[in-house]
């Protein structure tokens, strides 16, 4: 059976997903004020990576030490994860997702939230 990543066409499509959703979280003001000064070619680079990780793909496995080392400087809320999974929920629907491999994405997403939200 095909993983998420091979039926949607590998790094290519995961890459445009990737770089969708980034439009839509800079044009967000609550999510872009996290992305100033940030390389963003870098970033859809390495989320590309992750995305395709968790979709079953050959990407980086990141660990929930490495999740929190990055984000934790950021104080991400829960409520702007949530509108970050929106967002991607969002744009993988857009690129054509099945329902249910979106919810997958997400709950792989949702699983990691520990190491990614850090309120002050």
């Amino acid at each position: 059976m095909a993983t998420i990543f091979e039926r949607y066409g590998g790094f290519t499509s995961i890459r445009k997903v990737v770089s969708g959703f980034y439009d839509r979280v800079l044009d967000d003001p609550q999510l872009g004020r996290h992305f100033v000064d940030v390389d963003m070619r870098g970033l859809i680079n390495h989320q590309t990576q992750f995305i395709s990780f968790v979709t079953g793909g050959p990407g980086t496995a990141y660990t929930d030490d490495a999740l929190l080392r990055v984000h934790a400087p950021l104080h991400i809320t829960a409520a702007e994860l949530d509108l970050m999974r929106k967002l991607l929920r969002d744009t993988l629907e857009e690129h054509g997702f099945a329902p249910d491999d979106v919810d997958t994405i997400d709950r792989s997403i949702q699983a990691r939230a520990g190491s990614i939200v850090n309120e002050p």
